[in-house]
């Protein structure tokens, strides 16, 4: 058959693209699936405010006339690589306002009763998998202090 040949050549090329997806973050198959798994939730819950390509909204610095801040990017020209793991995770479950305390008010809402704590966890893989290695080693070591600090 002449067709066993280009699908088998198929396969080889779409298994060689995953590999190389998921090589530069160092992503076993399991880790490469939470991200996946992210990415869809991420575009699901979080791009419309923060941007399709986690760029964020225009001139995210200035206050919106309401006072409150417009959602930050989560690439590497964000400031979400500054943060440690449970910082990140408790803004997504709880809301900015469980962070920063002091009646503070976000147009965003915790996301605990939408989706579980595996689900928030992939969509935060899946943000960091896009950092650069430089932000992302920063982060993790953020989050190696953090977890230092709280033993």
């Amino acid at each position: 058959m002449r067709s066993t040949p280009i699908l088998v050549t198929v396969a080889v090329l779409a298994g060689a693209a995953v590999v190389a997806w998921s090589w530069p973050f160092g992503a076993g198959s399991g880790e490469a699936a939470v991200i996946a798994q992210g990415r869809q939730l991420y575009a699901e819950h979080c791009a419309a405010c923060h941007g399709a390509t986690l760029e964020g909204q225009p001139e995210w610095k200035r206050p919106l006339p309401s006072g409150r801040m417009p959602a930050p990017p989560h690439d590497a020209s964000g400031h979400t690589w500054h943060h440690p793991d449970g910082v990140l995770f408790r803004i997504t479950k709880e809301g900015p306002a469980a962070v920063v305390g002091n009646g503070y008010e976000s147009d965003m809402p915790g996301f605990g009763n939408i989706m579980s704590d595996e689900e928030i966890h992939a969509i935060l893989a899946f943000i960091k998998s896009t950092w650069p290695e430089r932000e992302r080693a920063y982060q993790a070591e953020m989050s190696r202090r953090e977890r230092d600090e709280t033993h």
